[in-house]
């Protein structure tokens, strides 16, 4: 697959990341808090492959896990702390059940004539168990210090300069993700420091393409009216 389509990719998901939290402005936070959901079980599905991203290998769930900080950032940058929070929970959460679910998937006794696709399946999807306990972890350390950071870089430049808080936050805490969840996922299987550097280099050139995306989908958000059924429960509030 060339690289141009992996491209149109990453710009098509930060432009479904960027309707959400459009969406969002208009009818509630629950919009990007469901993407983030769906986001982080896309991830632990994609990342049992390994691929080539130009010079790095990277597992191929790189890209759509990237856009989870994305959209935690900006549901931070508009909503505030508690509701990333929020979103990074609801995350978790959906993880949990794609692990479980999986697990009593594989091992359910397949019917007679479906035992060599019952095969496959189980080849397909017996890393996701571990690669989904390393996700568990790495998330939510990476994904509360990302928050954290968002935060204490707003508070420390008085709101100012989105493009600092953006990026600071979201390549240290890229950084974080990567080394635990490589190490965790798949330690004994491949080489571990060719894919944690280059699952963070992809995943930097990501964050550094979301900044763009970040001052338009704010500039859009801010000229965005709530819905008349919002508006009138903020006026409740």
């Amino acid at each position: 697959m060339s690289m141009a389509i992996i491209i149109l990719w990453i710009i098509a998901t930060f432009a479904v990341g960027s309707a959400a939290g459009i969406m969002g402005k208009r009818y509630g936070v629950a919009y990007p808090i469901a993407l983030v959901s769906a986001l982080v079980v896309m991830a632990n599905i994609f990342a049992g492959k390994i691929v080539q991203f130009g010079p790095f290998t990277a597992p191929a769930g790189v890209i759509v896990f990237s856009m989870i900080f994305f959209i935690t950032d900006l549901i931070s940058e508009k909503w505030g702390k508690r509701e990333a929070r929020t979103a990074v929970w609801a995350g978790f959460f959906s993880s949990l059940v794609l692990v479980l679910s999986v697990y009593i998937v594989v091992n359910w006794q397949p019917a007679v004539f479906a035992a060599e696709f019952s095969e496959m399946f189980a080849k397909v999807f017996a890393l996701t168990p571990r690669i989904a306990l390393a996700g568990f972890i790495a998330y939510l350390v990476s994904q509360h210090h990302d928050v954290w950071a968002f935060h204490f870089w707003k508070n420390k430049t008085n709101g100012k300069h989105l493009w600092l808080r953006n990026n600071a936050s979201t390549i240290v805490s890229q950084l974080i993700d990567s080394v635990i969840f490589i190490f965790m996922a798949f330690y004994g299987i491949f080489p571990i420091m060719p894919l944690i550097l280059g699952q963070w280099a992809v995943k930097t050139l990501i964050a550094l393409m979301d900044t763009p995306f970040m001052y338009g989908t704010i500039w859009i958000m801010d000229k965005t009216k709530l819905a008349a059924r919002d508006k009138t429960i903020v006026l409740e509030k």
